[in-house]
């Protein structure tokens, strides 16, 4: 069985696929990643896979959903400041927040331009 034909993720394009992109956009990488180091280079390794189950057992609930008075699990061990390649600033436990997964893609969204958005110099 075949899936059903989607809009291509391109933006603008009017184009139908039944993967991610069509034919003419999916040999073109978006171009927030296209320069990106992997996770693994980038800090996201196995030791950050450990401190990040330790942290949200400690701390099981998105902190953004909780300010709106929702109860909904942390997924993801958010850097409140981009770390940017910091180091000192990537393991700083004091930088971390946790947040559930649609939080943290609108926080990066803003912070990062994505989703058409231009880049925020704030950071929560």
């Amino acid at each position: 069985m075949q899936r059903p034909l989607k809009p291509c993720n391109e933006p603008g394009c009017p184009n139908l696929t039944r993967e991610g992109y069509c034919e003419q956009h999916k040999r073109t990488k978006p171009t927030y990643d296209q320069y990106r180091e992997s996770a693994t280079k980038r800090g996201y390794n196995s030791k950050w896979r450990q401190a990040r189950l330790g942290y949200l057992s400690k701390h099981p609930f998105c902190v953004s959903c909780m300010m709106e008075g929702r109860r909904v699990p942390a997924t993801v061990v958010d850097h409140i400041k981009p770390h940017k390649g910091d180091k000192k600033l990537f393991w700083y436990s004091g930088n971390w927040q946790p947040l559930c997964t649609p939080c943290h893609s609108r926080k990066t969204a803003k912070e990062d331009g994505g989703f058409g958005n231009r880049t925020s110099n704030m950071h929560v």
